[in-house]
């Protein structure tokens, strides 16, 4: 199966340029089912969804997007049904709420002829999706630890502030630690902060009662990160340490761009992706190449030479 990286180049450069790949007399309906906006990055999720409906719409007047929330596994895989029995979808591009409840009811949809492109959360069973999309959690996690390891000139004292417990988080950790072998630099402790501000706040006030000398944090998310920032500042020890968190929310973005010492950098992982996976999932259908396989996207580092790149500040996230 070809991946996409030897085919992406001209579908990406007609869609920012608003010119179609070719055109096309046929009509052709898709189905896009994500989250609903409960937290920081599925809000950005949502926002680049509706952008990228619009502009392929007003681009292909031929396509026709059909945008579903779901607050639950069980609403998605609702959601789904309906889709394919009212909309008569031919794409279905889908990030699952959970990946185990969304296999079967995404390969019901498979089952039905429609072409299927799965997000981030991958199915527990290879090979329903005809197209993946995702971040790259291994080397979001490697180049946190490289960047902390290079400032830390390979010495010194860091937290680790992780995710949820799940593959995604396992990933990123693994990276991070692979970038620190070798070095002198020390991991007091990791707590699961759940990629949740709050629990950032509290895990961090855990982390600093306990720890008088503390160099780095890794919070790894960027809503943990604005815990870890009020824990640190009630804390009154912004001077000793920095911060690396991870995403790409627009107030993180704004604090690199702006200089800030305690969050110095920040690497992406974009919601922004769904708007790639219709884009992609659109050119399916519009192009002369296939569009099959695996997109997985980079990890930059977002230093203040860099952000404004990132920064899109009407994005709720």
């Amino acid at each position: 199966m070809p991946t996409l990286k030897t085919t992406l180049a001209a579908f990406a450069t007609a869609a920012v340029l608003g010119v179609p790949a070719t055109a096309s007399a046929e009509d052709y309906t898709i189905g896009v089912s994500i989250p609903s906006a409960t937290h920081g990055w599925a809000g950005g999720l949502n926002f680049h969804a509706e952008e990228a409906k619009k502009r392929l719409e007003k681009l292909y007047p031929n396509v026709s997007i059909t945008i579903a929330t779901a607050s639950n596994p069980g609403e998605q895989a609702n959601d789904l049904e309906d889709l394919v029995a009212l909309r008569h979808i031919d794409a279905l591009v889908v990030l699952p709420f959970e990946s185990g409840p969304l296999t079967d009811p995404v390969r019901r949809v498979k089952q039905e002829g429609v072409f299927v492109t799965v997000v981030d959360r991958g199915l527990t069973e290879n090979g329903i999706q005809d197209l993946y999309v995702a971040g790259n959690n291994q080397e979001m996690g490697r180049v946190s630890g490289k960047y902390i390891r290079e400032r830390l000139e390979d010495e010194g004292k860091i937290v680790v502030l992780r995710g949820l417990p799940t593959v995604v988080d396992d990933q990123r950790v693994e990276g991070f630690q692979s970038a620190l072998e070798g070095s002198n630099i020390e991991i007091l402790d990791m707590q699961h902060a759940n990629w949740n501000r709050d629990d950032g706040f509290e895990v961090m006030q855990d982390f600093l009662s306990r720890f008088d000398d503390i160099d780095a944090v890794w919070a790894q998310d960027d809503d943990t990160a604005l815990g870890v920032i009020e824990a640190v500042r009630q804390a009154e020890r912004e001077d000793e340490l920095f911060i690396v968190g991870g995403a790409g929310m627009k107030d993180i973005i704004k604090r690199v761009m702006e200089g800030d010492d305690l969050v110095p950098v920040d690497v992406l992982y974009p919601p922004a992706m769904i708007a790639t996976a219709m884009d992609l999932t659109v050119q399916h259908f519009m192009s002369n190449g296939p569009v099959l396989g695996e997109y997985i996207l980079a990890s930059p580092l977002i230093t203040q030479d860099n952000a404004e790149q990132y920064y899109h500040p009407d994005s709720p996230f």
